[in-house]
Order: C-alpha cells, then sequence, then structure tokens
C-alpha cells in the first residue's frame, strides 16, 4: 500500500516486479528464505483473524486464508483496476477485499478487531510510518508482522544489478529506507518486538502489541 499523493497517478500499487511469480532462480532463492521466514513467525502467532495492510495482488492473503480456513481475513489496498482483477480471482468465503481511495488512515476498523495485522513490504512506501503503525496496533490484539527492505543493502544491489541508476538504487515508491535498527526502534514504540529477522535482503519483524 501507498498512500495518495499530489498527483495520484504517479503512485505504485502492487508489486514493482513480481516477485512471487518470478521464475528467476536467483529470486526464487531470496524469495525461498523470505518466505520461509514468513510461514515461520505467522505460525508463532498463531492468528484466528487478519488483516493484511498494502495486500497488493493479494497472494499472501488468500494464502493466509486458505490457511486459516474459517478464519476472518480482510486484505485492504488503493482503488486500483489491475489490483481489483487479482482479487476477484482470489476469492474465498472467509476473505474480504477492501479498496480504498486516498489516504486510508484512520483505518475504518474498531480498537483490537484482528489478532493479527500485516504489512508486508509496505512502510517503506508511506509518508508517515509511524502514524501507519500507530493505527495498525490499534486495531490487532494480539501480533503485527510486518517487512521492508533492508537499506540501504536494498539500494546497493540494485546498482550493483544496474537497476534505477538515476535515483541511486531507489525502487520507484519507496520514500522510507530503514536500517535493521531503526526498523526495531520504531516497531518497539508500539510493542514489544518478539522476533527480528533478517531473511536476506529484508528486514521482518514480529511484535506483540501492547494493546
Amino acid at each position: 500500500m501507498t498512500s495518495a499523493s499530489a498527483e495520484p497517478a504517479a503512485v505504485p500499487t502492487g508489486n514493482t516486479f513480481d516477485k512471487y511469480g518470478s521464475t528467476n532462480p536467483v529470486v526464487r532463492r531470496l524469495m525461498a528464505g523470505f518466505e520461509g521466514t514468513l510461514d515461520e513467525l505467522f505460525g508463532r502467532a498463531a492468528p484466528g483473524s487478519v488483516l493484511d495492510l498494502g495486500c497488493g495482488e493479494g497472494v499472501l492473503t488468500h494464502r493466509w486464508a486458505e490457511q486459516l480456513r474459517d478464519g476472518r481475513v480482510v486484505g485492504i489496498d488503493l482503488e486500483d483496476p489491475k489490483l481489483q482483477a487479482e482479487w476477484a480471482a482470489r476469492g474465498r468465503p472467509n476473505l474480504e477485499f477492501v479498496a480504498v481511495a486516498g489516504d486510508p488512515l484512520p483505518l475504518s476498523f474498531a480498537d483490537d478487531e484482528f489478532d493479527l495485522v500485516a504489512a508486508i513490504e509496505v512502510l517503506e512506501h508511506v509518508p508517515d510510518p509511524a502514524a501507519t503503525v500507530a493505527e495498525m496496533a490499534r486495531v490487532a490484539r494480539g501480533h503485527l508482522l510486518v517487512s521492508v527492505p533492508r537499506e540501504p543493502l536494498w539500494r546497493g544491489m540494485n546498482v550493483a544489478r544496474g537497476a534505477y541508476l538515476r535515483e541511486l538504487g531507489n525502487t520507484p515508491g519507496h520514500v522510507n529506507h530503514f536500517s535493521k535498527r531503526a526498523f526495531i526502534a520504531l516497531l518497539g514504540r508500539y510493542g514489544t518486538v518478539l522476533e527480528a529477522r533478517s531473511p536476506f535482503p529484508w528486514t521482518m519483524l514480529l511484535l506483540r502489541t501492547d494493546g
């Protein structure tokens, strides 16, 4: 999810690159570490309900809905016909996708409405990540599960492969750049960081909320 800007057409939605569907062996190796770590932390949280903030095409959202079977799963992202077409192909009785126009904050959910609130590759896009995490913590009664690209490693890798050179390796839409230490410090304001993992080249945290 990215927040609305003065020029909505310039705001990216979904994945800049289809990392989940890529057949590139290097990407698949990196994604195996990413998805394996994500599965472990999701399993530790053991939620009965999930809000996936910035769900993109809904790949993970649908996967979690399958795992929870009857447990409620909601994915939310900006209005985008391309995303909504992907959502339509990923229907389940326990799964709901919500499209929002403009800034999604404050979230339209009650305090403690979900066991787990996830933001996977989201906080690098939003103009006020602290406000976003605060809202996530408000609607979560158990855990937050979050990941971001680990900087400056991420930009360095982009430069090494010749990508986004004019932007010094910055992926389009990334407005925040978190080191692992800075990301832990941000999330630690809203609960207890239970695990801080580093599947290359990301940082991924599981946090128990204070509520």
